[in-house]
């Protein structure tokens, strides 16, 4: 009778006495060699399954993040305190915002109004396309925001291939940087929560306390909804416009009719989003977005009289009753339309702790609403190329 017994990590093989050295040393040979085959059948196997895992890896992340191979941004330079110790202490508050060369002054404006108002632990992630780079990095070394603690990444507009409508009504405002925030887990991989911030934007408050919103369980994301005009709180009348679903998608689509959704639910405003990146990730938010405008472009299923913004429609759609709320005060809008100096009174406007130029008039162009206060952060440009469109000519 032959048999195994393992112990101390040697195979031990005991056989009877059959009364020849010959006899022994044969078998003794063949455990040898039946010992290797077993090794060599375990690493084979080993390695199968290391290939098998490596693969599954591979298609986790494809799925998790499709296009990845496409989209995922290069940092071109970190800002020294990102290389060094710095000065601010406490958790990380990651906040993305994009950075398109006609506006630059914006994006400066922005952040210094989010850095100087806050001694938070801010990270900025900037994203950028390549033709901005040098320029962003002057503006940023040369000024007091040589400081601030960012690091720059490159969008890369073939991923949105086949994701954008060829109507030349709405080819204008799909800009590629305004899909930047669609992609939010692939620009902050190692956050659990951020803020995405417009670049029309003036933050008053302190941004902690904006990162510190909280989002109901199940939750990716929290939106200000359009219909908050009680935003004011009544302290102004009609603060803000009124808008719901039906301004951003068709509901005579069969596609937007299965989805059950009301056309008077009242819409949101994605200029401001906290973010939920661990939500995001699990819930394959990225491709359930690129999914809507992929339908899109096939089917036209958006509003004719497309409200405001090409982004968010999919996002009306993937997040339909599915969002937490930001605090009213922390999303003032509407100061870039018609009439925003009526509706909102200098008191309100210096009470609000975020002001968005959200509309056709912006605080660096000819006419604007409360631009005073928008320049208060705006930094000029060192190299000269970008200036407010009213003071380069001379306009109030």
């Amino acid at each position: 009778m032959l048999s195994w017994q393992f112990g101390s990590g040697v195979n031990y093989f005991h056989c009877p006495v059959w009364g020849t050295e010959g006899t022994d040393a044969a078998a003794a040979m063949t455990l040898r060699r039946v010992n290797v085959v077993i090794l060599v059948l375990l690493a084979v196997a080993f390695l199968i399954i290391v290939q098998r895992n490596l693969l599954n890896l591979r298609d986790f992340l494809h799925k998790e993040h499709p296009g990845a191979e496409m989209i995922l941004p290069f940092e071109s330079e970190l800002s020294p305190d990102l290389r060094l110790e710095s000065v601010r202490k406490g958790e990380e508050i990651p906040v993305l915002i994009t950075a398109a060369e006609e506006r630059l002054g914006a994006v400066v404006a922005a952040m210094n109004s989010v850095y100087q108002n806050s001694k938070a632990n801010v990270v900025f992630t900037i994203v950028t396309l390549n033709d901005t780079v040098d320029h962003l990095k002057v503006w940023l070394s040369k000024t007091n925001l040589k400081n601030i603690k960012y690091k720059l990444v490159i969008f890369k507009p073939e991923i949105l291939n086949g994701k954008i409508s060829k109507d030349p009504q709405t080819l204008e405002a799909a800009k590629p940087l305004s899909f930047a925030r669609f992609y939010l887990p692939a620009f902050i991989p190692e956050a659990e929560k951020a803020i995405y911030l417009d670049d029309d934007i003036i933050v008053q408050g302190d941004i902690q306390e904006l990162y510190e919103t909280n989002l109901k369980p199940g939750h990716a994301a929290a939106f200000s909804d359009d219909c908050d005009s009680a935003s004011a709180k009544g302290i102004v009348r009609g603060a803000g416009n009124q808008k719901n679903y039906i301004g951003f998608l068709d509901f005579k689509k069969e596609a937007i009719k299965k989805q059950g959704m009301r056309a008077n639910t009242c819409s949101f405003n994605p200029g401001v989003i906290i973010v939920n990146l661990t939500e995001w990730r699990n819930q394959n938010i990225t491709r359930q977005l690129e999914h809507w405008m992929e339908l899109n472009t096939r089917e036209d299923l958006y509003s004719k009289t497309l409200a405001e913004s090409i982004t968010a429609p999919p996002l009306l759609i993937v997040f339909y009753k599915r969002h937490s709320t930001i605090d009213p005060m922390w999303h003032v809008r509407h100061l870039g339309t018609t009439g925003a100096g009526n509706r909102y009174s200098p008191q309100f406007v210096k009470a609000a702790k975020l002001l968005h130029w959200n509309g056709h008039y912006k605080p660096w162009g000819r006419t604007s609403s409360f631009s005073d206060v928008w320049d208060k952060w705006f930094i000029p440009d060192p190299t000269g190329k970008f200036h407010p469109v009213r003071r380069h000519t001379g306009d109030n």
